[in-house]
């Protein structure tokens, strides 16, 4: 028994994969491809993608939301896990980057699940709220600019469903979030964020030592 989580050394995290990790070929590759770009820190963990994927068969989701597509490896979990008529409204503002993502999309045959918007995430959550997407969200995932997240936040909330489940990434920011040295913009707002979803009574909450750092809100 232990009061605390166990830290993880290099060594325990390979053990972790290597008796845990059932990571599909084309989800191997894509990640291959990611850790060779110039921002593949924005990367998801591949154990962080098979949590995801047992959260969005545990909440039976059908319709999801992302925010944050970089490559697309988090679209590509979650579009694998969905049943065959689940679908993901995906939200990026890069081509190039999400060029990556379309090709291993096309490959794994789950590129007509995915609907793919580039433009700025806040602009195409507003467009769901307005054209009659409120509360109709099983499952949202949010990993984008962290200036962004509050915002995101908010919007999600309004879109997903009562039961539905919210997942934040990056909420330990790499360690930053409790040193009182580092005070950029996106550590700042993730330290508010954190702050105001403890004490936010619509959601029911858990942060969790899974990549770096998750939040699951799900909404009351």
């Amino acid at each position: 028994m232990s009061t605390h989580a166990t830290p993880l050394s290099d060594a325990l995290y390979q053990y972790l994969l290597n008796i845990s990790l059932r990571e599909p070929d084309v989800l191997r590759r894509l990640r291959a491809e990611t850790a060779s770009h110039p921002e593949s820190k924005m990367q998801i963990a591949p154990d962080q993608g098979q949590f995801m994927s047992t959260l969005v068969r545990m909440t039976g989701a059908r319709k999801t939301l992302e925010v944050g597509v970089f490559t697309g490896y988090s679209s590509l979990v979650v579009a694998l896990s969905l049943p065959p008529d689940g679908t993901i409204i995906a939200c990026d503002v890069s081509e190039e980057y999400t060029a990556i993502a379309r090709k291993y999309w096309r490959e794994a045959g789950v590129a007509e699940k995915i609907d793919l918007r580039v433009a700025p995430a806040g602009a195409t959550l507003d467009h769901l709220l307005h054209h009659g997407h409120a509360s109709s969200f099983d499952f949202v995932f949010i990993d984008a600019d962290k200036e962004g997240y509050d915002g995101y936040y908010e919007q999600s909330l309004q879109l997903v469903r009562p039961g539905g489940l919210i997942v934040i990434d990056n909420v330990f920011r790499g360690g930053e979030v409790i040193d009182p040295a580092v005070t950029n913009s996106g550590t700042e707002s993730i330290r508010a964020l954190n702050a105001k979803i403890l004490t936010d009574d619509r959601v029911h909450i858990s942060m969790i030592a899974v990549g770096d750092g998750l939040t699951l809100a799900v909404k009351k």
